[in-house]
């Protein structure tokens, strides 16, 4: 049974950091895209940032450039989300995604495996 489990969320004060991780099983996922998503409650869920099977290509919303990084270890089926300076409307559950096919889509219905997310709260 393929997996996806997320960890490494929490309560933080703005302008602090956390590492997400997303542990895949069932599957060797590194050949897929992979990517980070958030929701809020009532909203649409959004991509944060995807990266190739690779590595060597990523793709981040503008609204976290330059604070977010997201990495991949395919070794260990592993990838991750470096968040710095973490602002209150970063608050949201987040959600780790595989695709397998080309492209680093922002759209949610293009990935084919998804994680139950992990809450991340910052407070002001």
């Amino acid at each position: 049974q393929v997996q996806l489990v997320e960890s490494g969320g929490g309560l933080v004060q703005a302008g602090g950091s956390l590492r997400l991780s997303c542990a895949a099983s069932g599957r060797t996922f590194s050949m897929y895209v992979r990517g980070w998503f958030r929701q809020a409650p009532g909203k649409e869920r959004e991509l944060v940032a995807a990266i190739s099977w690779s590595g060597g290509r990523t793709s981040y919303a503008d609204s976290v450039k330059g604070r977010f990084t997201i990495s991949r270890d395919n070794d260990k089926n592993q990838v991750y989300l470096q968040m710095n300076s973490l602002e209150p409307d970063d608050t949201d559950v987040y959600y780790c995604a595989a695709r397998n096919g080309a492209g680093l889509p922002t759209t949610p219905t293009e990935y084919n495996y998804w994680g139950q997310g992990t809450q991340v709260t910052v407070s002001s």
